[in-house]
């Protein structure tokens, strides 16, 4: 294990950790889900019950990111979470069996929380002892980086006629290689007692559940683009085929995101920064939802890439920022609500699909939450006045 603080290390295992865990352990299945129907017996409605388990783990995984305080704990779930990641992936090209994907999404989800949260924690928990802004800009630059790394080679794999099962092989060593740099470079946290102690007093206890209300607001809004967003372009006449190249836009949006919305938090403050990306977002939605227009769909899923990737940035380093004692539990606990939002979404947006021949119920609803997530941000803003 690498026991310097090399600054770039460091960061490129956090971002090695985001890519596997969440770009490809839980966004690779965006743009599998249309190969997957069409050359497995997989429905719209099982393809949304799919990404439910996944969300079903994600949030096991919050829970118990939420019940642990020892940094020691953390750092070897942190491990697990990338091993169990690549497997989860391998594991997909193994079965078509309801029961073992469903079981294997779960795992994913483990693996995206272990990421995502714990390993968030750690990172923010090396910068502050590092003597680094508190801030995930690059860190989570990972997370848009993972969208597009499973997008492009979607696209590959797509011009190389593999079929659905070597899709996911090929996935399992780009996550093996991932595991590498994400397993040696991101060194384990020292002892408690020989860290900083803080002392910031945490805000009030309705200050967190706005936040928590808010962030399932966000999880919804999330969780429709996420899971349909190739499916629903590939629906386009004008688009078919064009589904994976619209993922690889989605990231490509999304890589650079966090560093500008950092940047605009600066200008504008925190919350002020999260209704923009909430008000970009929910204009993402609604532009498939009222129109097939295939420059729109283009519009939307880039707009969709800007935006949630700076709703989680934002809200996950402002956690960190009020919790500094221990961001890991924090983050996990505000997270729960997301998991919650997008374990149910998906499969109501599954079955709305299923029944009407159209996502566009399933969209609007996700924009009606996130209008919801607004008005919560101009609470939580005028509570911190």
């Amino acid at each position: 294990m690498l026991r310097s603080t090399d600054t770039r290390k460091v960061l490129l295992a956090g971002i090695c950790s985001l890519i596997l865990t969440v770009g490809l352990a839980r966004f690779a299945y965006t743009p599998m889900l249309p190969v997957m129907r069409a050359e497995t017996w997989l429905t719209e409605v099982a393809g949304g019950w799919l990404a439910t388990f996944n969300y079903m783990g994600y949030m096991s995984g919050a829970l118990l990111a939420a019940s642990i305080s020892s940094l020691h704990t953390k750092y070897q779930l942190y491990r697990a979470g990338l091993v169990i990641g690549v497997l989860s992936i391998a594991g997909m090209a193994l079965t078509q069996d309801m029961v073992l994907w469903s079981v294997l999404r779960y795992i994913a989800g483990l693996s995206s929380a272990a990421g995502l949260l714990i390993g968030s924690g750690l990172m923010l928990n090396w910068l502050m002892r590092n003597g680094h802004r508190p801030e995930l800009g690059i860190h989570f630059g990972g997370l848009g980086g993972g969208i597009l790394v499973s997008g492009l080679v979607a696209v590959a794999m797509s011009a190389l006629a593999l079929d659905w099962a070597q899709q996911w092989w090929t996935l399992s060593l780009l996550a093996a290689l991932l595991f590498i740099p994400a397993w040696l470079w991101l060194p384990e946290p020292l002892p408690t007692t020989a860290q900083a102690t803080h002392t910031q007093t945490p805000p009030s206890r309705r200050w967190l559940l706005l936040m928590v209300a808010m962030y399932f607001c966000a999880g919804v809004g999330f969780v429709v683009s996420a899971t349909f967003t190739v499916a629903m372009v590939e629906k386009i006449p004008a688009l078919a085929g064009w589904g994976n190249w619209t993922w690889v836009l989605v990231g490509l949006a999304a890589t650079p995101a966090c560093f500008v919305w950092d940047r605009v938090a600066r200008r504008v403050g925190d919350m002020r920064a999260l209704q923009l990306a909430f008000a970009g977002q929910i204009v993402s939605i609604l532009l498939p939802a009222l129109s097939q227009h295939p420059l729109l769909a283009v519009v939307s899923a880039a707009l969709y890439g800007a935006t949630f990737i700076g709703i989680v940035s934002l809200t996950l380093t402002v956690i960190g920022r009020y919790y500094p004692a221990n961001p890991a539990k924090a983050m996990a606990r505000l997270t729960l609500s997301y998991g919650v939002a997008q374990i149910v979404a998906p499969a109501i947006t599954g079955y709305i699909a299923e029944a009407t021949g159209s996502y566009q119920g399933g969209l609007l609803m996700a924009a009606a939450f996130m209008v919801v997530g607004m008005g919560l941000l101009w609470k939580l803003e005028l509570s911190s006045k």
